[in-house]
């Protein structure tokens, strides 16, 4: 067996099934399922669709820049606002759970804040992975943020 006569993992007839999905009404289908105190609003803008929505303690965003295959899909919730008591053990704790706990999604840094992420392209995009992303930023966010407050929060 050499590596040019490998068939491809990823068929065509699959990819085409992605081609029809209609990603807002997934997306809001995800939303709607986690949402508490019916909270979850939307906003269509010239830089795609945002959806700001309630979980447990934390609000979650999903933005879709589009449904092109370069067009991205990205999730994010706040947890701390920065600045932060003892930054650099904060730091090394959120690199340490990157690696070890946060599956496709990671701590990082957006503006003034640490935020739980998740960011891909629209390109073979399946509702399981939507569904999957914006949970685990949801759940990683609320498992999260009251610790992190309490440890490294100023007020």
């Amino acid at each position: 067996m050499t590596v040019d006569n490998l068939d491809p993992i990823v068929q065509e007839e699959d990819l085409a099934e992605t081609e029809n999905l209609n990603y807002q009404e997934i997306i809001e289908t995800v939303i709607s399922s986690l949402e508490q105190n019916d909270s979850a609003m939307v906003n269509h803008g010239e830089q795609g669709t945002l959806w700001k929505f309630q979980y447990g303690s934390v609000e979650v965003f999903v933005q879709m820049t589009g449904t092109k295959n370069d067009d991205l899909l990205t999730i994010w919730s706040p947890i701390l606002t920065l600045p932060a008591k003892n930054e650099l053990e904060l730091m090394k704790q959120l690199m340490a759970m990157n690696w070890s706990g946060t599956f496709e999604t990671c701590f990082a840094l957006l503006n003034d804040q640490v935020v739980v992420s998740h960011q891909r392209t629209m390109a073979d995009l399946y509702p399981g992975e939507i569904s999957r992303a914006i949970t685990l930023v949801a759940t990683i966010a609320d498992d999260n943020d009251d610790r992190l407050q309490a440890e490294f929060g100023l007020s």
